[in-house]
């Protein structure tokens, strides 16, 4: 079973890259059983819709 550890560096993972089938399987298993773990998850998904809710930068604009 995956360490509390190698569960944060997966859901960092899974923002920047579709996780393989073994890491998805390990990841909801731990997630099943651990609270703490389960928490983390929850805020980093608050976090993600959050952020897609704000407005985009122009690209062109000046930055002071």
């Amino acid at each position: 079973m995956l360490s509390c550890r190698e569960v944060s560096a997966l859901l960092s993972d899974q923002l920047d890259r579709r996780l393989s089938l073994k890491e998805r399987i390990g990841l909801r298993l731990h997630l099943a059983m651990c609270r703490a773990c389960g928490r983390v998850e929850a805020q980093l998904r608050f976090l993600r819709e959050a952020m897609c809710g704000l407005p985009k930068q122009r690209r062109d604009a000046k930055r002071s």
